[in-house]
């Protein structure tokens, strides 16, 4: 690589880390937004009485705020780690997903076995990605 090649290389990776940044920040801005909204609508469903839907509105809605929470979790350790996604907090993001699933469309028993063996393979996957010898933090 000559010499002139080389700058340009690292100052179109700083402007696309600055671009990547940037995009992230704005990210986090509106998934706590949609976070606060996700609390008023958990505090209305807590707070309204109603019948048997209503719990399942609230499992469901408790299950989303953990989603906007793990991912907003996942922007902030972005920056606090020096620009790295650690991978456990997709499997996180991932297992949460799937049970909210299940919560949402569980008429189909043998779908909610799959979706459990997902889960599961998911949590074998923590569990390795945990273990001392992947373990980076």
């Amino acid at each position: 690589m000559t010499s002139i090649s080389r700058p340009r290389v690292e100052l179109v990776s700083t402007i696309l880390q600055s671009v990547l940044n940037i995009g992230l920040a704005a990210l986090a801005l509106i998934l706590v937004i949609f976070l606060g909204k996700e609390t008023l609508h958990l505090a209305d469903v807590l707070f309204t009485p109603g019948e048997q839907a209503s719990k399942y509105q609230l499992v469901e809605g408790l299950v989303i705020y953990f989603l906007y929470f793990e991912f907003i979790a996942l922007i902030v350790k972005y920056f606090q780690s020096g620009f790295h996604f650690p991978l456990r907090y997709f499997v996180y993001i991932g297992i949460t997903a799937i049970v909210r699933l299940i919560i949402i469309d569980h008429s189909a028993p043998l779908d909610v076995l799959i979706y459990s063996g997902a889960i599961l393979l998911l949590v074998i996957t923590l569990w390795i990605c945990n273990s001392k010898r992947l373990k980076r933090e």
